[in-house]
């Protein structure tokens, strides 16, 4: 089996809300990076065939350092998935060795997302966030990052 990182949440929203942190800049920098980082940049193109460009600072403490990410959607059946393939870029969104930006030399090129959503009840939504891909030696980071990523985005609903 490919390795991955995988987190299922359950949201109190509906599912059109949820849906739309991926959608709205401004939602999505309330959410995107882990606990205690910034996002100060979301340019989102969400269409299939489209590309985001986001951003997530490190605090001040943690050295500062932004980087930058694009989102290349491959796949967007409104309401249920939304794939795209997730890459490290430069600020101009140009795709970037993980290495010039201080990954380790097995961080991925690129990641296969995948995001699906179902409803619960009319404030509930369940959404399941996989990565596709061998995050090497940060692997259980990823999976951190990931996990106080959501937990971010469930604070809009609350």
């Amino acid at each position: 089996m490919a390795k991955q990182i995988e987190v299922t949440k359950i949201f109190n929203a509906p599912i059109e809300m949820v849906w739309q942190v991926w959608v709205d800049p401004e939602l999505v920098k309330r959410w995107w990076g882990p606990k205690n980082f910034s996002s100060p940049m979301a340019n989102i193109d969400f269409r299939e065939g489209g590309k985001s460009l986001v951003s997530m600072q490190a605090p001040k403490e943690m050295g500062g350092q932004e980087w930058y990410s694009i989102w290349n959607y491959v796949k967007i059946i409104p309401m249920e998935t939304i794939e795209f393939i997730q890459s490290l870029a430069d600020k101009d969104g140009h795709k970037t060795d993980p290495t010039k930006v201080g990954m380790p030399a097995d961080f991925p090129l690129d990641i296969r997302t995948v995001v699906t959503f179902k409803e619960l009840t009319d404030s509930k939504t369940e959404m399941k966030v996989t990565e596709f891909a061998d995050f090497g030696i940060i692997s259980n980071l990823a999976q951190i990052g990931l996990e106080q990523s959501l937990d971010k985005m469930a604070a809009i609903f609350s």
